[in-house]
């Protein structure tokens, strides 16, 4: 993992920037990884309009009481990813948030399975609503992981 930042951007230094301006500072450091990035071991390594990837390491700290990753940690993972790609197509000021994620475990995941990457894509877009479907794949390309996000796009605050 690259030394990142963690943290939520202040506005003034996202004002004008549209969705996959604002998720390109990401990567490029600009701003700073989502504060929840840091407490899940995943941070967000590209975007393109609809798209978006995120890769994470399963780690000791994640496990549930039978030894593999806590299935939350991936839903988590599919979550934020599918947002971002939904965020990636967003103009300046708009927002998002999730009305329902789903998730299904192909594969467990543990420790030793290695950096994992998820990818989402953008399947549907409305004037309120996005869907984007999400995979979270081990290094050799095996399905670990896939499901939906459904968001709701929040115009900006009169």
């Amino acid at each position: 993992m690259k030394n990142y930042r963690f943290g939520v951007a202040d506005l003034e230094d996202i004002a004008g920037m549209s969705g996959r301006v604002l998720l390109q500072a990401i990567i490029d450091g600009q701003l700073p990884q989502a504060p929840i990035s840091q407490a899940l071991d995943f941070w967000l390594v590209e975007v393109g309009d609809g798209f978006a990837a995120f890769e994470g390491e399963p780690a000791p700290h994640l496990l549930n009481p039978m030894g593999t990753v806590h299935g939350g940690w991936a839903l988590t993972l599919i979550d934020s990813v599918a947002a971002c790609a939904a965020h990636s197509l967003l103009p300046a000021g708009i927002g998002y948030t999730t009305v329902e994620t789903k998730g299904n475990f192909s594969r467990p995941i543990r420790p030793d399975t290695g950096r994992v990457r998820a990818e989402a894509k953008v399947v549907s877009q409305g004037r309120q609503i996005v869907t984007s479907e999400a995979r979270v794949l081990a290094t050799d390309g095996r399905v670990l992981a896939h499901g939906t996000s459904t968001l709701l796009i929040v115009p900006p605050a009169r």
